[in-house]
């Protein structure tokens, strides 16, 4: 399963994720911390990266069938990088919304160039375990990125960061030479479009959009809503979380191959709602930490297993819409959820703002059901 062109792909993968996750918590704190803001700073910083990111994610599908995989892998690379060197030249919120906007739009190349050629890597009998472990080489950098992100900051400051981050991805494109160049095009194509309105595609997506949601908000809010006398606790959280998430992910791959992903996702959207919910109790140090490692596990299965099924339901020429379209989920939901959370505090306080994002994520266990319903349905 571990082939050469898989090998140079992990290469790009951990060079993207280390940079997007070493920043995702810290640009926050630096658009509040330069504003004096009560939130919505930190809110508009998130969004504005995730929203860019799903407008690139909607375009990229076209973009490699014209240019290919390496270029629109390059280009993805040189924005999620260069951006960042610069971070720091302004404090002002429209500077920093631009670099956000400009490393969304970066990330979208990546992630869904390099997600539809990682799904043409693998093969079909083994999808569910080979992207578990895509899962686990993206997740270690975010295991070790997330909280070092916001470790660093508070020792060498917000300029030596934005670097390391610019480094990580820009070194990450030597590999990219060695890359197919070309989308696999057995099948019929599938457009975006097309998969917006194919209900066995849009369920899965919409309710992993569901948990993408909250994920976006613990990741943005959760060194906000800490008391100021906790804040190591947060570094720590934030490590739980994408550990848990990425051992979820692997065990979720297993299992799929040999039962079926589609029976994982009920359960999953019930974890991950109730470690939102546990994570509404802000003043609570222990019940911040297990809320977030419950919220992982949920997370991480809901991952693998909605991006396993649709794959499963299109022919190999649909692999960049499966991708754009999961990929769209997870960033519009991250986005959504930073905005709306950020407006939502400053009338509600965190933890019950946190409580009512549980409240929201249960929502997605109808079209959970009915999915699991139709499950051998294909594009």
């Amino acid at each position: 399963m571990v082939t050469r062109p898989l090998l140079l792909r992990f290469v790009s993968i951990i060079g993207a994720s280390t940079s997007f996750y070493l920043l995702l918590s810290v640009v926050p704190l630096y658009a509040e911390a330069s504003s004096g803001g009560n939130g919505t700073p930190a809110g508009l910083a998130t969004g504005a990266l995730m929203l860019a990111t799903v407008g690139g994610e909607l375009a990229t599908p076209r973009f490699v069938a014209r240019f290919g995989y390496r270029l629109a892998l390059a280009v993805g690379l040189v924005l999620l990088g260069a951006p960042a060197l610069v971070l720091t030249a302004s404090g002002s919120t429209v500077w920093i919304t631009a670099v956000c906007v400009l490393r969304g739009l970066g990330f979208a190349l990546t992630v869904v160039a390099g997600g539809a050629m990682t799904a043409s890597l693998i093969p079909p009998e083994r999808r569910g375990e080979g992207l578990a472990l895509v899962g686990i080489v993206s997740g270690v950098p975010s295991l070790v990125a997330l909280p070092l992100g916001v470790w660093l900051v508070a020792r060498v400051g917000y300029g030596p960061v934005g670097i390391a981050s610019a480094v990580a991805a820009l070194a990450a494109i030597v590999s990219v030479p060695g890359l197919p160049h070309r989308e696999p095009t057995s099948g019929r194509s599938i457009g975006v479009l097309a998969g917006l309105r194919t209900a066995a595609l849009l369920r899965p997506a919409v309710l992993f959009s569901a948990t993408a949601l909250a994920a976006g908000i613990i990741v943005t809010f959760l060194p906000l809503a800490v008391p100021p006398a906790s804040t190591g606790v947060v570094a720590g959280a934030l490590f739980v979380q994408s550990a848990a998430s990425t051992v979820a992910r692997w065990g979720a791959g297993r299992h799929g191959d040999r039962h079926g992903p589609a029976s994982l996702v009920l359960p999953a959207l019930a974890v991950s709602a109730a470690g939102t919910l546990l994570t509404s109790l802000t003043h609570s140090p222990v019940a911040v930490v297990a809320g977030v490692a419950l919220f992982g596990v949920g997370f991480g299965v809901t991952q693998n297993a909605t991006l396993t099924l649709m794959y499963a339901r299109v022919p190999t020429s649909g692999y960049g819409t499966v991708s754009a379209l999961w990929n769209f989920a997870y960033d519009a939901g991250m986005g959504v959820g930073a905005v709306g959370f950020g407006v939502l505090t400053g009338q509600t306080g965190y933890p019950v703002a946190f409580a009512l994002t549980a409240m929201l994520t249960l929502t997605a266990l109808v079209p959970a059901w009915r999915d699991g319903v139709t499950t051998g349905s294909r594009a």
